[in-house]
């Protein structure tokens, strides 16, 4: 009996001391993060930087599984609010345009509650953007027809009133997918020469990489420098197939909702220090 107290007295004496342990670890964190974060910063001052980033936030269901939520809406949530910071991180940046995947066409075909949920938290994205003091430009990129009109409209509404702000230009990718860009640049680039009384064989000469790139859904935009993933995933899944066709591209373990500033600056210290050849 003796023993069994005095192995009981040692574990306990065990658990009380794991909160010490803990203690210096996160006080360290605390101090270390942002001596790291103000190091990349002076790194990235003298290297080549993107203009545009295009990011594929992914990782937010299963973010709110493993931090133990039965309700994914959790990791939805927790995600929506990161858009807001990393537009922030933009500005110690030379950073000029964000192009965020928000709603592929696929996440369409997800259960109508899940669905309707992330209709609501990405129109409170727009929403928040627009009217925060960031001074970005929001701008809505994808098959808007794709969704409820009452949707659409009230995103619409909220971007319309950034086209005066000089901030970062926020592409908000949104019932998007790259396949169905291409296809829809074409037939517009056909029915702008057919509405110009073009001929069959004046509108196939016209077709060329410059003609479809102005009917893209980023027309007038820079295609993007650096493509980063999100949550450990290692593909591009229709996420801007024309436009990143030689962009650099990082992928992270790290799930969205976790994406912290250090990230972002490890992701552009990368970028600088890749040698770009476009195919060459």
């Amino acid at each position: 009996m003796l023993c069994a107290n005095a192995g009981l007295h040692a574990k306990l004496r065990i658990v009380n001391y794991l909160p010490k342990l803990r203690a210096p670890k996160l006080l360290a964190s605390k101090l270390l993060y942002p001596l790291y974060e103000a190091r990349l910063t002076r790194e990235l001052n003298s290297r080549p930087q993107p203009k545009h980033v295009a990011i594929m936030a992914d990782g937010n269901r299963r973010w709110a599984r493993e931090a133990g939520f039965t309700d994914i809406s959790h990791g939805h949530r927790q995600g929506a609010k990161k858009i807001g910071e990393i537009i922030s991180w933009c500005a110690d940046t030379e950073v000029e345009v964000v192009t965020i995947y928000l709603l592929s066409t696929e996440n369409l075909k997800r259960s109508n509650e899940e669905v309707q949920l992330l209709f609501d938290i990405i129109s409170d994205v727009v929403e928040t953007l627009s009217t925060s003091d960031l001074g970005c430009q929001v701008r809505l990129v994808g098959h808007l027809d794709l969704l409820p009109e009452e949707v659409s409209s009230k995103m619409l509404a909220a971007a319309a009133q950034t086209t005066e702000n000089s901030g970062v230009i926020v592409n908000v990718a949104v019932g998007y997918g790259g396949r169905q860009e291409i296809v829809d640049a074409v037939r517009t680039l056909i029915e702008d020469e057919v509405a110009q009384g073009a001929t069959l064989d004046n509108i196939a000469e016209r077709v060329s990489v410059d003609s479809i790139s102005r009917h893209l859904y980023t027309r007038g935009l820079p295609d993007p420098d650096l493509v980063i993933r999100t949550s450990g995933e290692q593909r591009l899944s229709g996420f801007l197939l024309w436009q990143a066709a030689y962009s650099e591209i990082w992928f992270t373990d790290t799930y969205w909702p976790a994406f912290r500033k250090v990230d972002f600056l490890r992701a552009l210290r990368d970028y600088s220090q890749r040698s770009r050849r476009f195919g060459k």
